[in-house]
């Protein structure tokens, strides 16, 4: 008798408890997502986007991204390397855009993971990657990569302190 009258006990403090809990009506009353920046490919939106629609390429879902700013990029493309013709990959201008326009991290869940390694192509992302330096090279360094050899770089050629080599791999900040 005495364990029932202390469960009725915890059931009406349980309830006392939940009933004196305020509801926020700040917070939506579903789950609430908001995407605000796609960085699969970082810069592409910083490069090929106009002011104007930054937000919008944010919001756009990115199988949508080439039919809704391909010709956008290809106009930033163009205006920022009049001469592109191919590049290191062998890309057409029309190609590189379909490439770019779409910006997700790919992943290779079978082989190596890299941005670019000179063999293996937006097979994912690896801490050590110099993902401008390529982006660049990509986009001013022309059929073989040698074209505009002062755009072709940001100068950064690592981090400022060495990754780990056990996760979570990141440097301690400093």
């Amino acid at each position: 008798m005495k364990t029932l009258i202390k469960n009725y006990l915890a059931l009406i403090l349980v309830i006392a408890c939940l009933a004196s809990c305020k509801k926020n009506s700040n917070f939506p009353q579903s789950p609430y997502f908001d995407q605000a920046d796609q960085m699969g490919r970082p810069a592409i939106n910083t490069v090929f986007i106009g002011a104007a629609d930054k937000d919008k390429f944010n919001e756009t879902i990115p199988t949508q991204m080439p039919s809704v700013f391909g010709a956008e990029m290809k106009t930033s493309l163009l205006t920022l390397n009049p001469g592109y013709t191919t590049n290191l990959l062998g890309l057409t201008a029309d190609q590189f855009i379909g490439v770019l326009s779409t910006d997700v991290l790919n992943a290779s869940t079978t082989g190596t993971t890299t941005f670019y390694d000179g063999t293996n192509v937006l097979t994912g992302r690896a801490l050590g990657d110099d993902v401008i330096d390529v982006e660049l090279t990509l986009l001013f360094g022309g059929p073989d990569g040698s074209a505009n050899p002062t755009l072709t770089s940001d100068h950064v050629n690592g981090n400022d302190v060495p990754f780990l080599t056990d996760f979570p791999y990141l440097a301690s900040p400093h």
